[in-house]
């Protein structure tokens, strides 16, 4: 009996045993599928291989409720790689160079922003390339709406949206000042809203090439401001940047323009459906166009007050490097006369000149 007790005992400890085991599988299971929608980009469709497009099944994307955790899980991967940055490439730097508060917070914001453009320039670059955007430019209103996206194309957007998000933050974390806060906010608010009304209203084609061609120009201003910092001499990027500032002011307006008022004016359907994502009516076009040609007029007006700055700042030294130039030639010009007289002339003082009583001497 007692033997018999015990194996009914060991097999009630391995019964609970595997009962834990299978809870915790469970529980195992659960977390995983919590964890993908964080991880993995969600919403896809997987479209069958045909003879006339290609011999592989394609997968692309659309948006959902669901890429909120996306964007972030991603948002908090960012926070990090900005500290990474931040404490073994720029705070190194910071101490080689002991620069003043300012230039610190400065060359920290250039440091971090120029990495940022830097990727998303190359990456949207390469998606603009592999997708034929740039070779077809009726793409960004062809076939509008753009729901289904390929899989570079949706990341590109969700990373762009959890970095600006992680911006929030970093004004704490970065003891922002006060009166630079609200700057900051209107600054990372401008980017959140145009990035996410071209994923939100299927303008992702169009959102692409012009956060491309906006990011070359940030990145140029933000790289020629940290070469400034090492030699304040160094002014040729600055010249670059207000060039291709102008420049990539018009290409924008006439993208847009081009997109709403002549691509998307003539498509067929015209008609407001959410279920199929198509956002292409005249009162939906004329807001879209109207915030991006306020957004450039605004840019435009900050950019003209920073170049009247500059210019004021310029004009402001010159009189002082003309004035220091003054004293000190009037400084030679005074250790001159006192060995030759005034302005070159010999004085009477000149005949007691070592030369002089050598000759009345001979």
């Amino acid at each position: 009996m007692g033997g018999q007790s015990g194996f009914w005992e060991e097999t009630n400890m391995l019964g609970k045993g595997a009962k834990t085991m299978g809870k915790c599988f469970q529980f195992n299971v659960i977390t995983a599928k919590a964890a993908v929608i964080f991880v993995t980009l969600q919403y896809n469709v997987t479209i069958p291989a045909t003879e006339e497009q290609s011999a592989e099944t394609i997968s692309l994307y659309y948006y959902g409720i669901k890429d909120l955790a996306t964007i972030f899980f991603y948002m908090l991967v960012a926070i990090i790689i900005h500290a990474i940055i931040q404490e073994y490439v720029l705070d190194k730097i910071n101490r080689k160079m002991h620069f003043s508060k300012t230039k610190h917070s400065k060359f920290n914001e250039s440091g971090q922003l120029s990495a940022f453009y830097l990727f998303s320039c190359v990456w949207g670059t390469s998606i603009l390339v592999s997708e034929n955007y740039i070779s077809d430019p009726t793409s960004l209103w062809r076939d509008y709406p753009h729901t289904l996206i390929p899989f570079q194309m949706k990341f590109f957007y969700i990373l762009q949206l959890a970095y600006w998000f992680h911006a929030f933050p970093e004004l704490y974390f970065q003891k922002t000042k006060k009166e630079d806060i609200f700057r900051q906010i209107v600054y990372i608010g401008l980017y959140l809203f145009h990035i996410a009304g071209a994923y939100l209203l299927n303008l992702t084609h169009l959102g692409l090439v012009l956060l491309v061609l906006h990011y070359f120009v940030e990145f140029l201003f933000h790289i020629s401001r940290l070469f400034y910092f090492s030699d304040e001499k160094y002014q040729k990027g600055f010249s670059l940047w207000a060039v291709l500032f102008v420049l990539g002011r018009l290409l924008t307006l006439i993208l847009s323009v081009l997109t709403f008022g002549f691509g998307l004016a003539r498509a067929e359907d015209q008609q407001l459906n959410f279920s199929t994502g198509n956002f292409n009516i005249l009162a939906v076009r004329i807001s879209v166009l109207a915030s991006i040609c306020m957004t450039q007029a605004f840019m435009m007006w900050k950019f003209i007050n920073f170049q009247l700055r500059r210019w004021r700042e310029h004009s402001s030294s010159q009189p002082q490097s003309v004035k220091k130039k003054f004293v000190s030639a009037k400084g030679k010009t005074s250790r001159k006369e006192r060995e030759n007289g005034i302005n070159g002339t010999v004085t009477s003082n000149g005949a007691d000149s070592p030369r002089s009583r050598k000759d009345k001497s001979s």
